[in-house]
């Protein structure tokens, strides 16, 4: 290959990537609503923020500036003020943002894991499996989720682990009737008695061909509780029993926040703009995800 062909490549390689993302951008103007771009880009710089915390933080969240106790937003120094103990609300903030979603991602999942096992299981087993499963929904369903956190988190303290572990048992009974109704009408259908008569085992039949069929409904229902969880996480760090002190969420500043209100109101209006604008942005796109994914409304 001469230089000059080297040349060529390569000043093709810069045409063809600027030619995929100008691309990109027209296939989103065409097919995604404005509000619904808006709300994609707001998720992708909070999850951007998330993994970047350590590099994006200007200070860590436990350094104290006295000198600068309730400094109004706009500083030179801090450019969303500081708290009553002269601590910068940008890094507190952008390390909430990360304790935040990775409680609402991780509890997602495993509710999500959690009530579609139980679905599949009791779509597989019927009988006595079936109801003892629709037994747990309802009882799950009828349960003050609210006040047993609060008496959980009371009895055996406040923890990481355990604040995931527990909100992951909100909303599984959601997951446990969808994936057991679409379990039960894909087994009736002729692809997943074909695979059974080829000789695939139950744990293949739903993992590799009913699972993929649902995953759309179940995506949806998804996006449906992250923002529950998030709220749900905020409310019981307000209240005292969710993230501790070193450690900062959303829901935390909210509720150290709310006593300066009138002196310093960014301290909480900052978080609770977080709050308010996550939460919606992911219930638009996954509105706009449910009427793409669903044939019916095509």
């Amino acid at each position: 290959m001469t230089s000059a062909d080297m040349a060529q490549k390569q000043s093709a390689q810069p045409q063809s990537a600027r030619s995929g993302v100008l691309g990109l951008i027209s296939y989103l103007r065409r097919h995604v609503p404005f509000s619904v771009g808006l709300g994609i880009f707001w998720l992708a710089a909070m999850v951007l923020v998330a993994c970047f915390a350590d590099s994006l933080r200007p200070y860590g969240i436990t350094a104290m500036d006295l000198t600068n106790r309730l400094a109004s937003p706009g500083n030179a120094a801090h450019w969303l003020g500081t708290d009553e103990l002269g601590r910068d609300v940008l890094s507190r903030l952008i390390q909430s943002i990360r304790v935040s979603l990775v409680i609402a991602f991780g509890a997602t999942i495993l509710s999500a894991v959690f009530g579609t096992a139980l679905g599949f299981a009791a779509a597989k087993f019927r009988g006595a499996v079936e109801h003892l499963v629709l037994v747990l929904a309802d009882f799950q369903a009828a349960l003050p989720f609210l006040i047993m956190s609060l008496a959980v988190l009371a009895f055996f303290g406040s923890s990481m682990l355990l604040l995931v572990c527990l909100m992951g048992f909100y909303g599984w009974e959601r997951y446990a009737r969808i994936a057991r109704g679409l379990a039960i009408s894909a087994s009736a259908q002729g692809y997943a008695a074909a695979v059974v008569q080829l000789g695939a085992t139950p744990t293949r039949v739903y993992l590799r061909h009913i699972l993929p069929n649902v995953a759309s409904t179940l995506i949806v229902s998804m996006t449906l509780t992250f923002p529950e969880i998030i709220l749900m996480e905020s409310g019981l760090s307000f209240l005292g029993l969710g993230v501790q002190p070193p450690e900062t969420s959303l829901g935390n500043m909210v509720g150290f926040g709310r006593e300066y209100l009138t002196r310093a109101p960014w301290t909480m209006l900052a978080p609770a703009l977080v709050i308010m604008l996550t939460t919606l942005s992911i219930s638009l796109v996954g509105d706009w995800l449910r009427d793409t994914l669903d044939p019916t409304v095509r």
